[in-house]
């Protein structure tokens, strides 16, 4: 017999299995995290642009967009070395200033705050928090080539450089996170948030749009929305991280924040997409524990992963605990809808954001027998057509483990 470790919330789950019957998909390898050093070398070399120390002069304001707790991107290293570097080269505390690109999420916590920047930063630099309704906050700065208002934080062009700092993994329907994403939908308004994740949605197939989903960039137009929205901001430099299951940074891509991006994207996606011969009738995934967990729009993202890699009317158990709850107070109300087409019905009325969400849940809860081990009461799960299991419950079947499906793609060969 075996032993995996499966995590849930901040603990772990050891879960004994027989190889027989059992396959774990893991993808890549845990690489060991970079030094201090390493990544000062990175840094001396950017891709597509100048160092950030030829870029930003004495004297002039730095302002670093960096994501909040839904998210890791090892941000308390990279800040801390930029910030130094910055300073050497003339820049003075004062001059930088942090913004959380929290879109539609809620502010961070105090202890979130020190978490993700670490208490030296966080005591020595200014931060603020993105409002996607504060009108006083926000500009109109002009619409995409698909009419779409771009209404952004003023913070972005009141300051004379932006520096983005993210976590590049997967994400079912912009591609991937991180790069452009910090600032559309991080720093954008509640309509424009709509309205490029709208484009994620065909309501005339009343379906996922054709050229929409994990992994993919080229022809996705969610992706190219999210791009044009973020050109109009002033941005200078980008860092793009990627990490290992303790958050600390295994990879390091820096400068334009285009072409930086899109280097570690495709790092990721080979390292990280694993083709499997057959489906099978039973699935048991683990969203990889906290902040991957943090609540069910979060953890529905590890759902989508593992619903590639099972048989229709098969099982999925998913470990999720959600300590945030379902992560908006309205994301219950759309399991109101009898099935998922009624629900595209409604979404194509009235659309939001989390009633996507929403509708790609319900679908693969009528797809699939769901079971969660969750902090989520047995009648919220109820209503999302999910069943609360107490413990992983795996009968006779053979089926997949899946240790940290948030950072998985899975691909059907067959």
């Amino acid at each position: 017999m075996a032993t995996i470790d499966l995590r849930y919330g901040s603990r772990s789950i050891p879960f004994e299995y027989d190889e027989s019957r059992f396959q774990a998909l893991k993808a890549g390898c845990e690489e060991r995290a970079l030094t201090d050093v390493e990544i000062g070398q990175r840094l001396d070399a950017p891709i597509g642009t100048e160092r950030i120390e030829d870029i930003v002069s004495s004297g002039e304001t730095v302002l670093f967009v960096v994501p909040d707790a839904t998210r890791q991107a090892g941000v308390g290293q990279i800040v801390n070395l930029l910030v130094r570097r910055l300073i050497a080269n003339g820049t003075l505390p004062h001059e930088m200033a942090i913004i959380f690109a929290t879109g539609i999420h809620r502010p961070v916590t105090e202890q979130e705050r020190t978490e993700i920047l670490t208490p030296f930063i966080a005591q020595r630099l200014k931060t603020f928090d993105h409002g996607p309704r504060d009108l006083t906050r926000l500009a109109r700065v002009g619409e995409t080539s698909g009419s779409i208002p771009v209404e952004l934080n003023r913070a972005l062009f009141e300051n004379d450089h932006v520096v983005l700092i993210g976590g590049v993994s997967f994400h079912y329907f912009a591609g991937f996170t991180g790069g452009r994403k910090l600032v559309c939908p991080g720093l954008a308004s509640s309509k424009t948030v709509s309205a490029t994740h709208k484009l994620a949605f065909d309501c005339d197939k009343r379906d996922r749009r054709e050229g929409v989903g994990t992994g993919l960039l080229d022809g996705n137009a969610v992706h190219e929305a999210f791009v044009e929205a973020a050109s109009f901001a002033k941005i200078s430099f980008a860092v793009s991280t990627i990490v290992n299951d303790a958050g600390d940074v295994t990879e390091f891509f820096c400068g334009d924040w285009i072409e930086s991006h899109r280097a570690a994207c495709e790092n990721y996606g080979v390292a990280n997409t694993l083709r499997i011969e057959e489906k099978r009738d039973l699935v048991i995934v683990s969203c990889g524990g906290y902040p991957y967990d943090i609540n069910m729009i979060q953890a529905h993202k590890s759902f989508e992963a593992a619903s590639h890699a099972c048989n229709d009317g098969g099982t999925i158990i998913l470990l999720a605990e959600c300590r945030d709850g379902l992560g908006r107070d309205d994301f219950l109300q759309w399991f109101d809808a009898k099935d998922s087409k009624e629900l595209a019905g409604r979404l194509c009325e009235r659309y939001q954001v989390n009633g996507q969400t929403a509708w790609a849940l319900l679908q693969k809860a009528e797809k699939f027998n769901v079971r969660m081990m969750s902090e989520l009461e047995a009648e919220t799960l109820g209503r999302m057509r999910v069943s609360r299991s107490r413990s992983i419950e795996t009968g006779v079947s053979h089926g997949f483990l899946i240790p940290n499906g948030s950072k998985l793609r899975i691909v059907n060969s067959s």
